[in-house]
């Protein structure tokens, strides 16, 4: 598969954008949305458009580059959300870091590469939403991915480990495994067999439980992202009946009433400092994402009466569930003072010398420093990382549930199937809560919450006055509700306890052989000839320092408006002719796994049905 970075991009014009009649136009240029715009247009009878707010990255070596994730957070291609004060993290506010440029959020996340539990998808379809379980949804996984398969060396090196029936070989996104990985790497699958978590040797099939090292979104030749982008749009951007137009920023879905029905016929954008719509014969499809797709609902008038009239925004079509259901993997950050042998990227970044050497072998070799992502990864049940009596506690005080999907949720403290805790240890300091130390070398151990309880909401703002309702240009309030209620009290508790097997892993042999010490947070005092505590109290550090994973979801989530749902299983906004959601917000549920290739295969289903649909 060749990499397409250096594709031209064909420009086209607000005006004239706004003058082509689109059969679809798509709101949102990120990592589900360029995956319909590529499907569609390949019927070259079909005119598709493409409005994305952000800018073309083109080869920015913030974002193309592996080595250098994270850096592009909380710049120009990041929107720069942030969360309302969180009670339950003692008044702390959170960024949410999400894609503003063609790509989206698979232009700045880590290239993770992972699969959810046949459980997860399963759980969807009990909701009522028929089409979306595993079995359904494994044809649209395997469309997606080209995988590059490891030699026989590599997997007995580097345990990369995979069922190739399970994988695509013809897909635009190409998954690979790294060619070299840090040090802390080669302990990680021992490590975790001598806990008693097995390294799994196929975890793409429909159980991610145990150790594994994780695919990534790269092209093995350039070893550089593959995005939506870079993927699905640029080997098809010469494609006369596909436009995309960027910096263009949408304020609103157009809905027209026809005969007491509302139809989807448009959306107004602003490009430059100009106003402009642009029309769609058939349907506007939403693919903003989690945040923005709730948000340009209301703005258009679909959502909570009391939310909308509080906006001062005339109600056309009441879906309480607009922006409710919201959920998001909760992540906690342990740092531990490595050998100081060791290299890695706080060393990159302080040392020019050091810096400029990675750099080179990256341009030259495609390796080095430059060329890592972080893949040790391992998914455990509940019942592996607490212990049983405080999970049986945990149990004894479950909330009551209050809907189907609550009920649904609660198989997870039963299944010892699903990987409700997932772990990932890698050279480096992670955390933004602590400084390193010049001269040291540092470890970071990861641990994320799956399966939250709690549920928040994210929505328009009021209106500033009876003449200014809001626009996009308003941020959402984003209210996650982490560890907030009965719900969030025993989030609260799982993460609390789970902490004790994070630093249990960081002293377990033999990746216990190249940690001195923990420093954050600082490992407790300990008199002389006094033995190691077996549980220690996390709850402070945990209140203190969890942040978000960047996966929220559910926001626009499927299932009957009874249950708070917002679209249908074909993802038809009720009430609505003419508009969809295909994003990661019509998860009804959420999975145990990162959610990109679960994006994609959203993108990949949505474009089937909208194309069956057509024929009809």
């Amino acid at each position: 598969m060749a990499d397409p970075q250096n594709n031209r991009i064909p420009t086209i014009s607000a005006s004239t954008f706004s003058s082509t009649r689109f059969d679809y136009l798509i709101i949102g240029g990120g990592t589900a949305a360029l995956v319909i715009a590529a499907r569609l247009s390949a019927n070259p009878t079909i005119t598709v458009g493409v409005l994305e707010a952000g800018p073309n990255y083109s080869e920015d070596p913030l974002i193309a580059v592996p080595g250098r994730f994270g850096e592009s957070i909380g710049g120009q291609y990041d929107w720069n959300f942030e969360t309302v004060p969180q009670s339950g993290l003692n008044g702390r506010s959170l960024s949410w870091p999400r894609g503003r440029v063609l790509g989206g959020t698979s232009a700045l996340n880590f290239m993770t590469w992972t699969r959810g539990n046949r459980e997860d998808y399963d759980a969807g379809e009990d909701l009522g939403n028929k089409g979306w379980g595993w079995d359904d949804m494994l044809p649209f996984f395997m469309k997606t991915e080209t995988l590059h398969r490891p030699t026989q060396k590599h997997r007995s090196q580097h345990h990369s480990h995979h069922a190739s029936s399970y994988h695509g070989t013809e897909g635009p996104i190409p998954t690979v495994y790294s060619n070299e990985y840090s040090e802390p790497h080669q302990y990680w699958h021992a490590t975790l067999n001598n806990l008693g978590l097995e390294t799994n040797r196929s975890h793409f099939s429909g159980s991610n439980l145990g150790a594994f090292t994780t695919l990534t979104s790269v092209y093995p030749t350039t070893r550089t992202r593959a995005s939506s982008a870079t993927a699905y749009y640029l080997p098809n951007a010469e494609r006369k009946n596909l436009h995309v137009l960027t910096e263009a920023t949408v304020q609103r879905v157009i809905l027209e009433d026809d005969d007491g029905e509302w139809v989807a016929t448009g959306a107004e954008y602003i490009c430059g400092d100009e106003r402009f719509t642009a029309r769609a014969s058939n349907e506007v499809i939403l693919c903003a994402g989690s945040i923005q797709s709730p948000q340009i609902l209301e703005l258009s008038g679909i959502g909570n009466q009391v939310v909308l009239q509080a906006a001062g925004i005339h109600l056309k079509v009441a879906i309480p569930g607009v922006g409710e259901n919201l959920q998001d993997h909760m992540m906690t950050a342990m740092i531990y003072e490595l050998d100081s042998s060791l290299v890695g990227p706080d060393q990159i970044r302080a040392d020019p010398i050091l810096a400029t050497a990675a750099q080179e072998a990256y341009k030259t070799f495609q390796s080095g420093m430059y060329a890592m992502l972080p893949s040790a990864l391992s998914y455990a049940s509940l019942a592996q990382v607490i212990p049983d009596a405080k999970l049986q506690n945990i149990r004894a005080h479950l909330p009551p549930p209050e809907s189907s999907r609550d009920e649904i949720l609660r198989r997870q403290f039963i299944s010892p199937t699903r990987g409700q805790m997932e772990y990932l240890f890698d050279i480096g300091n992670w955390s933004p809560h602590f400084q390193v130390e010049k001269g040291k070398v540092y470890g970071t151990m990861l641990m994320m919450l799956q399966l939250p309880l709690s549920k928040g909401s994210i929505h328009i703002p009021p209106a500033k006055s009876r003449t200014e309702p809001p626009s996009v240009n308003d941020k959402p309030i984003i209210n996650p509700r982490y560890f907030q209620g009965e719900a969030g009290e025993t989030d609260f508790q799982i993460m609390s306890y789970a902490q004790n097997f994070a630093d249990k892993i960081c002293r377990t042999a033999p990746l216990s052989q190249i940690i001195k010490k923990r420093v954050f947070p600082p490992e407790p005092p300990k008199l002389p000839g006094q033995e190691e505590a077996e549980e220690e109290d996390f709850a402070p550090f945990v209140r203190d320092t969890t942040i978000t994973d960047w996966h929220p979801i559910g926001t626009c989530a499927m299932g009957g408006i009874a249950r708070h749902g917002v679209v249908d299983e074909r993802l038809r906004v009720y009430g609505v002719k003419g508009l969809r959601v295909a994003d990661a917000s019509i998860m009804p549920l959420h999975i145990c796994s990162h959610p990109q290739a679960t994006v994609y295969a959203i993108g990949e289903k949505a474009a089937s049905m909208i194309l069956e649909d057509r024929d009809v």
